[in-house]
């Protein structure tokens, strides 16, 4: 089955950055939709990025508009997150998502293991 594997989360003092990256076990052709989820300590999954390929729309959660962009590397294996000016309350886990189609029309998803960020004040 494809595997996501993230990287990229670590330690940051706030105002720095960080590149989150999650790299897909194989190339998928057809892949249609892209995200990135927060999840604070405590707290439940929340949207912060997403993506379509084929148009190029981007959505952005209010709190992280203007410092965050998703992107996708050209061989439609990676899906990036370029976190800017970060702070504390962006700390916790981050996902990455997904969604593709099979031959057959099929919709498929899968989800990253998660990168821990943590945000010094």
């Amino acid at each position: 089955q494809v595997q996501l594997v993230e990287s990229g989360g670590g330690l940051v003092q706030s105002g720095g950055s960080l590149r989150l990256s999650c790299v897909a076990s194989e190339n998928l052709p057809r892949l249609y939709n892209m995200a990135w989820y927060h999840q604070a300590p405590g707290k439940q999954r929340k949207l912060v990025a997403s993506a379509y390929k084929d148009d190029g729309t981007t959505n952005y959660a209010d709190s992280v508009k203007g410092r965050f962009t998703i992107s996708l590397d050209d061989a439609n294996t990676a899906v990036y997150l370029q976190m800017n000016n970060l702070q504390a309350a962006d700390t916790g886990v981050y996902y990455c998502s997904v969604k593709w189609l099979g031959l057959t029309d099929n919709e498929y998803m899968s989800w990253g293991q998660g990168t821990q960020v943590t945000v010094s004040s």
